[in-house]
């Protein structure tokens, strides 16, 4: 009887210990994350000027699809684009990256686009992408998308993306500043 009890004791001691242990090791590797210092911040400029038919040399976007008709903003209309990006407003800056994508009109009542876009660096200061998608609601002052994945200086990174409007000049050029703020660095 007395083995029985002490073999009890034993297993239950290695069970609180093996849990004990988990536990520790399970909190160690769970990251968190505070909203206020990502890992890594930037500002780049956006700058997409859409093909117009006679501006092949100038346009970085193009209309591939036409709106349904569904509504009167667009519901439909698909546009892709290789657009510069650069450090400040000035279109003639050098390009730090390449925003290479697509975005659609989602919303039969109000103007509302989707993105899905790799943005593509190639410079002295960083290599590899930033791959973004998310729903840019136009009417909002700032629109937040997410930041999916990277690869190169950008390996698995996660964060977010935030769009404002800079300039508005019609269907024919837009800019949009994009604070991007990575919370997963590797």
């Amino acid at each position: 009887m007395r083995n029985l009890v002490a073999h009890k004791s034993c297993f239950l001691v290695l069970l609180l210990l093996l849990l004990l242990f988990t536990s520790q090791f399970s909190s160690a590797t769970k990251k968190t994350f505070n909203r206020d210092q990502p890992c890594k911040r930037f500002v780049l400029y956006f700058h997409d000027i859409l093909f117009g038919g006679n501006d092949v040399a100038n346009a970085t976007s193009a209309a591939v699809a036409n709106e349904t008709g569904l509504g009167n903003f667009k519901f439909g209309k698909l546009f892709v684009f290789d657009d510069p990006m650069t450090k400040d407003k000035n279109y003639l800056s050098p390009a730090v990256a390449r925003a290479q994508g697509f975005y659609f009109y989602d919303m039969k009542n109000d103007y509302n686009a989707w993105f899905a876009y790799s943005l593509v660096f190639n410079s002295t200061e960083h290599k590899g992408t930033l791959n973004i998608m998310g729903a840019d609601i136009m009417a909002a002052q700032t629109r937040d998308l997410s930041i999916v994945g990277g690869t190169g200086d950008f390996f698995m990174a996660r964060g977010i993306a935030t769009f404002e409007t800079d300039l508005f000049q019609g269907a024919k050029y837009f800019r949009i500043k994009m604070d991007i703020k990575l919370y997963e660095c590797y």
